[in-house]
């Protein structure tokens, strides 16, 4: 998986981790993974996966919509992020939603 540019999603879930004092090796337990590969989800080295999101958010006692807005907010601008046509595709979906 590439390197994400943009890591609100990590940056919001270390804060949580850290404000509770949960250790990493604990929250890479409940999602199953090694404690190396949850450090890089935190870095925004790795992208979790939506079903990770939720189990994150049960663990952290989150909102799930708080952690997924993040979450999904970071790859939208990872995938749009300097590319001018991509760009005008987020606008153009934009406007499409906004008419249903």
């Amino acid at each position: 998986m590439t390197k994400s540019t943009n890591n609100q999603f990590g940056q919001r879930i270390k804060l949580l981790r850290e404000s509770k004092s949960i250790l990493q090796k604990h929250l890479a337990y409940s999602l199953q993974i090694d404690t190396p590969l949850y450090s890089k989800i935190e870095r925004g080295e790795r992208s979790a996966k939506r079903e990770q999101v939720l189990i994150i958010a049960k663990t952290l006692v989150v909102e799930k919509d708080e952690l997924l807005i993040l979450w999904l907010a970071d790859k939208i601008v990872n995938l749009v992020d300097g590319d001018e046509v991509a760009l005008k595709a987020l606008k153009e979906a934009e406007k499409q939603v906004k008419i249903k």
